[in-house]
């Protein structure tokens, strides 16, 4: 497994940081999203309530973490053969 040190994950920290109280208030204080499961969950979360640059913001992290979630499942799959 690859590490995840890029500036998709520095734009989703910094996305998340911005909209933490405006739209994830419900979260836990402490809650700090691991899985790629979880970020696009919290990216939809940020899409629905946030404003119109937080929308923004979030689609280029999006297109990231999906092609991310592919290769994860992609390479999960049994050889053809």
């Amino acid at each position: 497994m690859r590490t995840v040190d890029s500036p998709m994950q520095s734009a989703f920290e910094a996305l998340y940081e911005d909209y933490r109280t405006r739209c994830l208030w419900f979260l836990r204080a402490d809650y700090k999203p691991v899985t790629t499961e979880e970020k696009l969950r919290v990216l939809m979360y940020i899409e629905r309530n946030g404003d119109l640059e937080a929308f923004r913001r979030a689609a280029p992290i999006r297109t990231w973490l999906s092609q991310n979630s592919n290769e994860t499942f992609a390479s999960s799959l049994p050889p053809k053969g």
